[in-house]
């Protein structure tokens, strides 16, 4: 089932499938978020803004709205 990235628990790992929006993709993809790519929540700040991720070795901070059009599932 696909969710939003705001929808996801920190601790969880999942793939990413889609975007939003074709403006936030670029922006995303030069930050090495693309799709197929997995991905963990590593920590929500208070209000959920921002969300910290580790993809692909390191950490990246997203805003909400960055976060809200990333598309994803969960693996198990």
């Amino acid at each position: 089932m696909y969710k939003k990235l705001t929808d996801i628990k920190t601790g969880t790992k999942v793939i990413i499938r889609s975007f939003e929006n074709v403006e936030l993709y670029i922006k995303l993809m030069e930050m090495g978020l693309i799709p197929g790519e997995i991905i963990s929540v590593d920590k929500i700040a208070p209000l959920n803004d921002p969300i910290s991720i580790i993809v692909s070795g390191y950490r990246l901070s997203l805003r909400l709205n960055e976060a809200e059009g990333i598309i994803v599932e969960e693996i198990d």
